[in-house]
């Protein structure tokens, strides 16, 4: 059974038309990566798998149970924007997101706290945050803020992560620190990422599979009076050959060769 299941659901903001006709499942542990045009529905698409929002039309299931309407701990989001709790050093920002899952209160026995402190030090010196371990996020240049939230949602260890464009905002070497960060600790936890991206070849690099949003219906007289949808589900793992592959051995990409014909003498 599929662990997010996705089916025919429609998205609209009063009477403008944001998703239509969008179904996909998904496997638990696979990375999907998410693209497309600006204002095409991607963002929109992340909300309604974080159940922040619920659609106008069709289901999500995860895990074979339909969403409540009310986010929780099993789904994180890293926004474009990134955001941190600014009242907590960086190294406690990551502490929260383990202590905020042990209990109500965010309280941990003193021995297991140590534990989580150095975890998060590892983290940040996987990230190269660990000189500003001690400072404040607001002492922190955009980007650094934003790997911290990354690395934030990421000490949660949620079954689902989502991700909104989490590393436009990075240099080149982060990025790649952080591709190899996300992609270590996905391997570990087994979580299964939605993650949207203007960039084509990370969408490849990182993602199993890579989901093109677009509007196939289309009026020149009015260009908002359809959603976007699914228009291909790519298999990053075989160099972009669509995912829907053929169950039969029907031999439509590799015909037959004809057998020569027996000679008569």
């Amino acid at each position: 059974m599929a662990f997010v299941t996705v089916d025919n659901i429609f998205q609209s903001y009063g009477k403008r038309p944001i998703l239509e006709r969008v179904s996909i499942t998904v496997d638990e542990g696979a990375f999907i990566s998410i693209v497309g045009a600006s204002g095409c529905g991607k963002s929109t698409f992340l909300r309604l798998l974080l159940d922040q929002e619920r659609p106008t039309r069709g289901q999500i299931t995860v895990d074979g149970e339909p969403l409540t309407g009310e986010p929780n701990r099993s789904r994180g989001i890293v926004f474009q924007r990134y955001s941190v709790f600014p009242h907590m050093t960086v190294r406690d920002n990551l502490v929260a997101a383990e202590a905020l899952g042990a209990n109500l209160f965010g309280i941990l026995p003193s021995a297991k706290r140590r534990e989580v402190r150095e975890r998060a030090m590892r983290a940040l010196d996987r990230i190269g945050l660990a000189h500003v371990a001690h400072q404040y996020p607001a002492s922190l240049s955009g980007g650094m803020q934003q790997r911290l939230a990354i690395a934030q949602a990421l000490a949660a260890k949620p079954r689902i992560l989502l991700l909104d464009e989490p590393f436009g905002a990075l240099d080149p070497g982060t990025r790649e620190r952080m591709h190899e960060f996300l992609l270590d600790l996905r391997a570990e936890t087994k979580m299964t990422v939605f993650m949207v991206t203007h960039d084509l070849p990370e969408a490849f690099k990182l993602g199993d599979r890579v989901l093109a949003f677009d509007k196939i219906r289309w009026d020149p007289h009015d260009p908002e009076a359809y959603g976007a949808t699914i228009t291909y589900d790519f298999d990053a793992r075989d160099g972009g050959i669509p995912y829907q592959r053929i169950k039969e051995e029907t031999h439509v990409l590799d015909p037959p060769r004809e057998k020569p014909l027996a000679s008569s003498g």
